[in-house]
């Protein structure tokens, strides 16, 4: 019988070949909506390091991505929005070189990572033709307009926030907190999923990460 549910943190994280030095996370969220916190903090425990995590954002302040760059577990970020209002620790980081960035329009950020789901290996864009995000990339002419080349974004592990979720991991989510998780559990090899509330079934009407894409859940309750 398919049961993808585990009652404990340390059932998510043992025996996951993913979790290791040199990883490629992606984390759902967009500021602080969707973000699977409770995930990221077992990862920080764990104490690997040389990271490359694939975000929208850098971290919000002290919790969640925000320790984990802290705790230098990070090498690299790929992310939109690097700068926040509420925290400096990437800032201060990358400022001492402790820190790579790769900065990708937040558009083109989301259709890497759909790509990297759908098994699309690049595709092309005109947003950041001439501009210093076009250094280095491949150009072609298209109904004479100039497009970029963009790789598709896959990796290793996706920390995934949900709202719902039934045995077989089927998921659905609460408004905006849906945002990247969807596509980001497609684009990776194991997919981790800190849920609100399991339930006995997800309507397939509702269905909007189907559990083929899922590999463990944990139900984590309402956020205080």
């Amino acid at each position: 019988m398919i049961d993808k549910r585990m009652y404990s943190m340390q059932s998510m994280m043992e025996d996951c070949p993913e979790l290791k030095d040199g990883a490629t996370i992606l984390l759902g969220g967009f500021g602080d909506a969707g973000v699977a916190e409770q995930l990221i903090n077992a990862v920080r425990e764990l104490g690997i390091k040389g990271l490359t995590i694939v975000s929208n954002g850098a971290g919000g302040g002290e919790y969640g991505l925000g320790l984990l760059i802290k705790s230098r577990a990070v090498k690299k970020m790929i992310c939109t929005f690097p700068r926040s209002s509420n925290s400096r620790i990437f800032e201060d980081l990358y400022s001492q070189n402790l820190i790579e960035l790769e900065t990708v329009p937040q558009g083109t950020m989301a259709e890497r990572i759909r790509a990297g789901g759908a098994g699309i290996p690049a595709f092309f864009t005109p947003t950041a033709v001439g501009t210093p995000l076009a250094e280095g990339k491949e150009t072609r002419e298209f109904d004479g307009r100039k497009y970029l080349m963009e790789h598709a974004i896959k990796a290793d592990l996706a920390l995934i926030h949900a709202a719902t979720a039934d045995r077989w991991g089927n998921l659905t989510y609460s408004k905006t907190a849906r945002n990247f998780n969807p596509i980001m559990a497609m684009a990776a090899s194991t997919t981790l999923v800190e849920v609100r509330r399991f339930v006995d079934a997800v309507s397939p009407e509702h269905i909007v990460t189907p559990g083929i894409f899922v590999d463990r859940m944990i139900e984590v309750g309402e956020k205080k």
